[in-house]
């Protein structure tokens, strides 16, 4: 047990949860401060094959630090990041993608101007002749690609050859998704992707959200919406002032009892140590 705050947390290795043959991610001990500021703490994290997952907390809980770090954005001081029982170690976004971790963030990384299989190909053009900058791009198959990928993933769009400009948010939102379904080897992680979008918009994300669900795609979600929350995932992990203090099964859980956790009205320590709590 590891007292911090008092009676803030106590801690199994790693949080003693399910002891499983394999993971799709697993984190232990990460710890990211700048100079004498520690943003997060001796952060312990596992998400299973198959397994959606939702990040919880309020603002300043540490919840982008714990991104930044799995996504390569920053590096940690200490910890590790296991991504299907191997250790890796991220200089970069890019080294993370080439991982297999597809990150769709709130700025969505899309280039309004351009068409939808030029946004889901931004970075990744498929060539037929490859001449450094003057390379001729293989529109026909970032098309045909596209428009499977969107397939996949359910989203719905007329005109592929309609500019970014002129569509909605959700719309948006859902050519990221399936920008990040189509690439993603191991792992997609959603930084509050409803948070801009009205209520049909964002049925119609969740809606895909489930389709990926039922895909069997390993999917992290970072949302301060308890009912989307509640709605799309099968785990949730309780941030609190720069640490991870609780992991709770979905199913077995109460978005009260998330809300207490949250602002500390329960103490983590107080809940059964089963294999559905980490606390």
């Amino acid at each position: 047990m590891l007292a911090t705050h008092g009676k803030f947390v106590r801690l199994l290795r790693p949080f003693g949860i399910l002891k499983m043959s394999k993971t799709v991610l697993e984190i232990n001990h990460l710890t990211k401060h700048y100079g004498g500021v520690k943003a997060l703490t001796d952060a312990h994290f596992q998400l299973l094959p198959g397994e959606h997952a939702a990040i919880v907390g309020d603002n300043g809980a540490g919840k982008s630090t714990f991104v930044r770090l799995i996504t390569g954005v920053e590096q940690p001081n200490e910890g590790d990041i296991l991504l299907e029982g191997q250790k890796v170690s991220f200089a970069s976004p890019l080294d993370a993608r080439d991982q297999g971790i597809e990150t769709v963030y709130q700025t969505l990384a899309l280039a309004e101007d351009l068409d939808v299989p030029a946004n889901i190909f931004l970075g990744r053009e498929i060539t037929r002749l490859n001449l450094g900058p003057l390379s001729i791009l293989n529109h026909k198959a970032m098309r045909e690609q596209s428009a499977s990928m969107l397939a996949t993933t359910g989203v719905k769009i007329q005109d592929m050859s309609e500019s970014l400009r002129g569509m909605s948010g959700g719309q948006r939102q859902c050519v990221a998704i399936a920008r990040a379904a189509g690439f993603a080897k191991k792992l997609i992680i959603l930084d509050e992707p409803t948070a801009a979008l009205g209520v049909q918009e964002t049925a119609r994300v969740e809606q895909i959200i489930k389709g990926l669900k039922q895909q069997g795609i390993p999917l992290i979600i970072i949302s301060h919406n308890l009912r989307q929350v509640f709605d799309l995932v099968d785990r949730i992990w309780v941030f609190r002032q720069g640490r991870i203090i609780c992991s709770r099964l979905t199913r077995e859980t109460s978005p009260e009892e998330i809300v207490g956790l949250i602002t500390g009205a329960i103490d983590p320590a107080s809940l059964k140590s089963e294999a559905s709590v980490a606390c």
